[in-house]
């Protein structure tokens, strides 16, 4: 198995890298499908299903169609511009692709939201189709969004679902191909090697030092101005709750208070959920932020870090490498054998997972072994199992912004009693990694992203 950092930790836009990177990346390829086949293709068709349904509004689900649908990529995305080709393709009707003609799109009626049953493979399910002058159907595929940003074919998931999981991942020999905790432990103990070491060694069978490290700084970049740009901004975040900013009041209250040297000691915590919160809030307005391993949960690890750099005696910026690695590591492990998607096993998987690679990344820059790191992450894990999926209106914000200044500070403290013991302990994280899929299996369809059950049905929506 390789799951690569970049895999893990990819730039994209909010508000949700499931509802929004996802369905865009999801049309960006079926353009790519549209361009190698051998028809004079007219307009194009789209239909939504499940939880990208249900919750799509607030996820800006269609607007992420339409936009892929035009040639716009998570990655690479404009908002500027994309402001105007949206406002364009309304007007119009049409989309240009890139490589392609003139298509008829009337988003109003050729983007369906379908509010019955899931498509079978996955709650996040999508159809998107080409046709001829006809109307008739010339090209159709079924897409997944399985969470994280990532995006399977219908036939990609049956493979995946029958064991050939390789098939979705990047076909890479790697010196030190774990699938479980177990053997990333086992592999350690033989090679001497630390987890951060044997992550970067897979990572250069698939490219060099250079691009390798410079792609992990432009991650840690983006997240960092991210952070930054959340403690600058105020207002309501859009999507009709009225939800309030409050990074930069809180940023400024605590740099106020740190000047007047009688900050409590508890207050470390808010600088955590600050920061947190600050990523959180700039992706529920839209803007750039890095899967971590979700959108959902893109606050937790780039906090972690971010407290680290910023708070911790002796902190370097050498250990953000070893930070990122570490975490992309346990990430992998997890979506591997369980889920780090919302719909698929509500928010354990997401920001349970989040906590998880936070909590090993920063017992890792922190000394920690091994054995350390794995107990770190199973103790931040553990602590959110069960825990729902359940955004109130659909949208990113509430409990989402909060949750994952929350997780940040569970993977702190995780670490830290990791640290403060010598890495046995009674459950594995395999055994954790586990118990987080079976519950998702278990859990009520109305508490996985949704907005059927919770918080969302017992807190007014407007």
């Amino acid at each position: 198995m390789f799951l690569s950092v970049f895999d893990m930790f990819k730039v994209g836009i909010g508000p949700s890298s499931s509802h929004t990177m996802g369905p865009m990346t999801a049309a960006a390829r079926f353009l790519d499908t549209m361009r190698a086949a051998p028809f004079a293709f007219h307009g194009l068709n789209a239909s939504i299903h499940g939880s990208l349904a249900f919750t799509g509004i607030g996820h800006a689900t269609d607007r992420a169609i339409v936009l892929g649908l035009a040639g716009f990529e998570p990655d690479r995305y404009d908002h500027a511009r994309a402001e105007v080709a949206y406002n364009e393709i309304r007007d119009n009707k049409t989309v240009t692709p890139p490589g392609l003609p003139v298509l008829q799109f009337n988003p109003k009626n050729d983007l369906v939201f379908d509010f019955g049953p899931s498509l079978p493979g996955h709650a996040n399910g999508m159809i998107l189709t080409a046709t001829d002058k006809q109307g008739d159907t010339l090209l159709q595929e079924t897409y997944y969004s399985v969470g994280g940003g990532f995006v399977l074919t219908a036939a990609e998931l049956a493979a995946d679902l029958a064991g050939d999981k390789t098939s979705n991942t990047t076909e890479v020999v790697t010196p030190y191909p774990f699938k479980s905790a177990n053997e990333m432990l086992q592999m350690a103990k033989t090679s001497g090697k630390s987890i951060a070491v044997m992550k970067r060694a897979n990572e250069l069978c698939h490219t060099d030092n250079g691009t390798m490290s410079g792609g992990i700084h432009r991650i840690w970049q983006v997240m960092s101005d991210c952070i930054d740009r959340g403690m600058d901004q105020q207002g309501i975040l859009p999507g009709g709750l009225n939800v309030k900013r409050r990074a930069k009041g809180l940023h400024e209250a605590l740099c106020a208070e740190r000047g007047m040297n009688l900050t409590p000691p508890h207050t470390t915590n808010d600088w955590m959920s600050l920061y947190a919160m600050a990523v959180n809030e700039e992706n529920a307005a839209g803007g750039q932020v890095v899967t971590a391993p979700t959108n959902g949960a893109a606050g937790v690890v780039p906090a972690v870090l971010r407290y680290y750099l910023d708070h911790v005696p002796g902190a370097t910026t050498t250990k953000i490498e070893e930070f990122l690695l570490t975490a992309a590591a346990i990430g992998g492990l997890v979506k591997y054998n369980a889920s780090i998607s919302g719909a698929e096993a509500g928010c354990q998987a997401e920001v349970g997972s989040a906590a998880a690679m936070a909590a090993a990344g920063f017992c890792a820059v922190l000394g920690g072994s091994p054995e350390q790191i794995e107990n770190a992450a199973e103790i931040a894990l553990e602590h959110h199992l069960g825990m729902s999926c359940d955004p109130v209106k659909g949208l990113v914000q509430i409990p989402c912004i909060e949750r994952n200044g929350l997780g940040a500070i569970k993977a702190v403290s995780a670490a830290s009693l990791a640290l403060r013991g010598d890495g046995t302990h009674i459950v594995p994280l395999d055994a954790c990694i586990e118990t987080m899929r079976q519950t998702g299996l278990d859990m009520s369809e109305k508490y996985k992203e949704t907005s059927l059950g919770g918080l969302a049905v017992n807190v007014p929506n407007c």
